[in-house]
């Protein structure tokens, strides 16, 4: 059978003190049939000097920001990303996280045995306890969105993730990462799927996007408020049924109180 190519896609933005690590992670990948891509989003650190060490991997520098929002940053660098990238599956890294060395190859063997498998997440490892960060049961049928993995457990065939950012809306929405919408979109799409494996380490960044969002703070509230219409926009599109239940209708009421007026 013809060997799989990936490509690893990695954003960055002023990770100077975890990049090295980030970036060794892919090197030393006992997968040989890769590229690795970063997108440098203007950083002010010392980030650039030593991602340039590592010569074998592609960079691409971004000149002036495209948005205030980190969310749209980072759909932004990720779609340029796509463009530069020659791999049939895609690896999602932030410049923070870690892969373990059999990652790429395991995953790609999961692509490569089921021809139907789009979407993947594997369950990370948070970096400062060691132990696996869980996927919480849902608690209701009303829930209209999955809970799902960071970004850098997320593995997808490019054809698929073409597709998928046709539909990703990358000015709107600014509280909404990509991997709340690629995992909603997958999952209206009845195609998401993790494992229980572990190949992604996990780091918890205090100047990190998710750091901005507390949970029952504002800003959560405003985001939540967005994966619903995200949802909401998505549904239209696939023609499905919409089932707006309490957490919806809570969400609005509390996004309504926190308009200006």
């Amino acid at each position: 059978m013809k060997r799989i190519y990936a490509s690893v896609l990695i954003t960055n933005f002023n990770k100077e003190k975890f990049i090295k690590r980030t970036l060794n992670s892919c090197k030393n990948q006992n997968f040989k049939a890769k590229e690795v891509i970063i997108f440098d989003d203007c950083s002010t650190d010392n980030s650039l000097s030593v991602i340039k060490k590592f010569k074998n991997f592609k960079l691409i520098k971004n000149k002036k920001k495209m948005f205030k929002s980190g969310p749209l940053n980072q759909i932004f660098a990720i779609s340029r990303l796509i463009k530069a990238s020659k791999g049939e599956i895609i690896f999602l890294l932030d410049s923070d996280d870690e892969y373990k060395k059999d990652k790429i190859s395991k995953i790609c063997k999961l692509f490569k045995k089921n021809k139907k498998l789009n979407f993947i997440q594997d369950t990370p490892i948070n970096s400062l306890t060691k132990k696996k960060l869980f996927l919480k049961k849902r608690r209701s049928s009303y829930t209209v969105w999955p809970r799902f993995f960071p970004t850098s457990t997320i593995a997808v065939r490019k054809s698929y993730f073409k597709h998928f950012l046709k539909l990703v809306l990358p000015s709107k929405f600014p509280n909404l990462e990509i991997d709340a919408r690629i995992s909603i979109y997958t999952y209206l799409k009845k195609e998401f799927a993790f494992i229980k494996q572990s190949y992604t380490i996990y780091k918890t960044d205090t100047n990190g996007i998710t750091s901005n969002y507390r949970k029952y703070r504002k800003k959560w509230w405003i985001k939540r408020m967005e994966a619903f219409n995200y949802t909401l926009y998505l549904s239209k599109k696939f023609k499905l049924d919409f089932k707006k239940g309490p957490d919806f209708y809570l969400t609005k009421f509390i996004n309504f109180l926190l308009e200006p007026k």
